[in-house]
């Protein structure tokens, strides 16, 4: 019996500070949970902001344009660089020719569209003048690629036959007029392009001229520095030396 009783003190003794034990671990628990949502929180917000804020600041960075029109291509774009409210460079060159005849613009961070374009260079390799094929691998690379996803920036590329705006969203937008623009002054360059398409006697170049001119006056992201890469109508797929280059400076051409 008077074991019995013992036992049943010892348990009673117990018991208050099993429960209070238990009461202390739930509590830090719950404490522990809710720092760690607010931890994961504010690294999401962080995360969010700062892409929106880089993504703004990519689509500032320029306008380019493409024109095609009778057999003859060409790829325009200014040369200013902006990061914030600063004009950083006038004149950066924005378009380049590839191998296999082909040219092409960015819109966006310089050091990510270059790596697109050495991917896009190895594309042309495995598939040589194969431009649609090319710029379909690139977009499903950069759209798969836990590596390239994180590359912000825009393409336009052209060939003696296709135009093709590539985006990181594994697009491939071929146009139907053979107009595309993109970067902050793109819409405005493209609309006066598609206006001036259809006028008799002028060709692709005047076209680009007139319209990336109309850009500049328009967007405060854009200038007059112009670049200038293009495929004449007699130009051979792959025959890179025979396109024509040019530099234009304020829309006039150099002399």
């Amino acid at each position: 019996m008077r074991l019995a009783q013992q036992l049943f003190y010892l348990n009673s003794a117990r018991r208050p500070t099993q429960i209070l034990r238990r009461a202390m671990l739930r509590r830090a628990a719950k404490q522990l949970a809710t720092y760690a949502f607010d931890a994961a929180t504010a690294r999401g917000a962080a995360a969010s902001s700062t892409s929106r804020t880089f993504s703004s600041s990519a689509a500032h960075a320029t306008t380019v344009l493409c024109v095609r029109k009778d057999g003859e291509v060409v790829v325009m774009a200014d040369g200013q660089v902006t990061l914030g409210s600063q004009v950083i460079k006038p004149n950066v060159k924005k378009v380049r020719r590839l191998q296999g005849g082909v040219v092409g613009g960015f819109a966006g961070a310089t050091a990510d569209a270059f790596t697109l374009f050495e991917r896009l260079e190895m594309k042309l390799e495995e598939h040589p003048g194969q431009l649609t094929r090319a710029a379909v691998e690139l977009a499903k690379a950069w759209r798969n690629d836990k590596y390239l996803r994180r590359l912000e920036a825009t393409m336009v590329v052209a060939d003696k036959h296709h135009t093709f705006q590539i985006t990181g969203g594994g697009d491939v937008i071929e146009p139907h007029d053979g107009v595309i623009g993109i970067g902050s002054g793109g819409p405005y360059a493209t609309a006066a392009a598609r206006a001036l398409v259809d006028i008799d006697g002028m060709d692709a170049l005047a076209i680009a001229k007139k319209a990336m001119n109309i850009a500049a006056d328009t967007c405060v992201y854009t200038n007059h520095n112009f670049i200038i890469e293009s495929i004449g109508p007699s130009d051979e797929v792959g025959g890179g030396d025979a396109a024509k280059k040019g530099d234009e400076k304020g829309g006039k051409e150099k002399k």
